[in-house]
């Protein structure tokens, strides 16, 4: 589907999150970064590991072994397509809940209660698909106007567009985007690469798949496609406002970089590129579209933040 406070100081992995989760105006440089060992320890190898330290609470641990057996398990369609198991969100709920524990955990579940309380929810704990339609509700307040049912975000003016840098887009792709973005765009790449070596190491993390796409071209193949209103393919894109970007962020052997197939969306969720974005992107303005782990909306400054 294609439909912006000075820098804080790091206190801790999980207040920093935390903080990065409560702004209202995006940072205009470097933000609050989660290490990446600390985000990738969201994912156990085997959903039945032993809890350790401050990931262990009391009262939650058969909250924790239902979500355990639910992580890999559930039947539900978040985004009108029949989907198996959670795991592909997990970046993203932990995120929303403040929790740098694994899904699997007490910790974790004591974090879920927490969130649900706060708005309105039973506190199981628990993660349902009524859970994740909240925190989807939450997240999509913050996507430009195009999903608020209020039409179409306005088209980019293309003589304000300016073309990627060498190296910008991915396999040497040529790109467009507003300047504005393009400036978010390159602070958030510099930033990601000083600071992550995983990012660093692979010229292609963060590169641009795909930016400004004319709308009228879009509308044509969506109509070839027969899925103008569908997951996949948008009606009212903001990629032809020039504020979308499809950032490569890894791909499972096989699949395309920006294929919705679900091994393939499982797998960027765990990449180090996209663990960044989820920690990291907000404070450059950029938003995420939770079902396309790859693209990321500009909204600026003057929007909440999801």
């Amino acid at each position: 589907m294609k439909a912006k406070w000075p820098a804080l100081a790091l206190f801790s992995v999980g207040a920093a999150l935390a903080v990065w989760m409560n702004v209202r105006t995006p940072q205009t440089h470097q933000g609050p970064h989660a290490p990446p060992h600390v985000l990738r320890s969201l994912f156990p190898r085997n959903v039945a590991s032993p809890e350790t330290g401050r990931c262990a609470v009391a009262g939650y641990a058969p909250a924790a072994a239902r979500n355990a057996g639910t992580l890999r398990s559930l039947s539900w369609a978040p985004f009108r397509r029949a989907e198996l198991g959670w795991e592909t969100y997990v970046p993203l709920i932990a995120h929303e809940i403040g929790s740098t524990c694994p899904p699997t955990s007490s910790g974790f579940a004591s974090a879920l209660a927490r969130w649900q309380r706060s708005h309105h929810l039973r506190d199981s704990g628990e993660f349902d698909a009524e859970v994740f339609s909240r925190m989807n509700g939450v997240w999509q307040q913050a996507r430009p106007i195009a999903m608020r049912g209020a039409g179409c975000s306005a088209p980019a003016d293309e003589s304000r567009l300016e073309n990627g840098r060498p190296g910008e887009g991915y396999s040497g792709k040529s790109v467009q985007l507003t300047p504005e973005v393009f400036e978010a765009y390159r602070r958030l790449v510099r930033d990601a690469r000083a600071q992550d070596p995983a990012i660093r190491a692979d010229p292609r993390y963060l590169t641009i798949v795909s930016a400004y796409r004319s709308p009228a071209r879009d509308a044509e193949r969506c109509a070839a496609e027969n899925n103008c209103e569908g997951i996949v393919r948008a009606r009212c894109s903001v990629h032809g406002a020039g504020r979308a970007i499809d950032f490569y962020v890894g791909q499972a052997p096989g699949y395309d970089p920006a294929s919705t197939a679900d091994p393939n969306r499982l797998v960027m969720s765990r990449s180090p590129a996209y663990l960044w974005l989820v920690a990291n992107a907000r404070n450059y303005g950029f938003i995420p579209y939770p079902f396309e782990p790859w693209h990321w909306e500009w909204i600026g400054d003057g929007h909440e933040s999801w």
